[in-house]
């Protein structure tokens, strides 16, 4: 009886652990209009860019059609593609949401109705955070 008990408190356990839901980014929740509103440099770069401090404005559009477009001071500077997708976190070696574009990939950071922080997927993790 010992042995089937600790076999069930066991079993439970596991599949509790492993019945656990990610938070898996809607791609139709990123489509909007994104304000820059400042990028912190990584370890390697140690640095905080604001619109004031860089003295121009950004902001990205991303599209229903998978497109992303790109303004600086209100003028469309890039148009390209963006795909959502799952992969690995070169920081933490972890499973994340990934968005790539402009030829980057960024770990999905946070991402509400108000907020999206990206974190580029390479060693130095320049932090970019975005409000609609």
């Amino acid at each position: 009886m010992k042995r089937f008990l600790l076999f069930f408190i066991a079993f439970s356990l596991f599949s509790s652990f492993c019945s656990t839901e990610k938070t898996t980014v809607n791609s139709d929740s990123i489509v909007n209009t994104w304000i820059w509103e400042k990028s912190i440099g990584g370890t390697n770069n140690p640095y905080t860019a604001t619109p004031k401090t860089s003295g121009y404005s950004k902001k990205v559009v991303f599209t229903p059609d998978g497109r992303v477009i790109t303004y600086k001071n209100n003028v469309e500077i890039r148009n390209s593609s963006y795909e959502i997708g799952k992969g690995l976190g070169v920081s933490d070696n972890l499973e994340h949401d990934l968005i790539t574009f402009e030829g980057k990939t960024y770990v999905i950071e946070k991402l509400d109705n108000q907020n999206l922080t990206i974190l580029s997927n390479n060693s130095d993790a320049t932090r970019t955070i975005y409000k609609r």
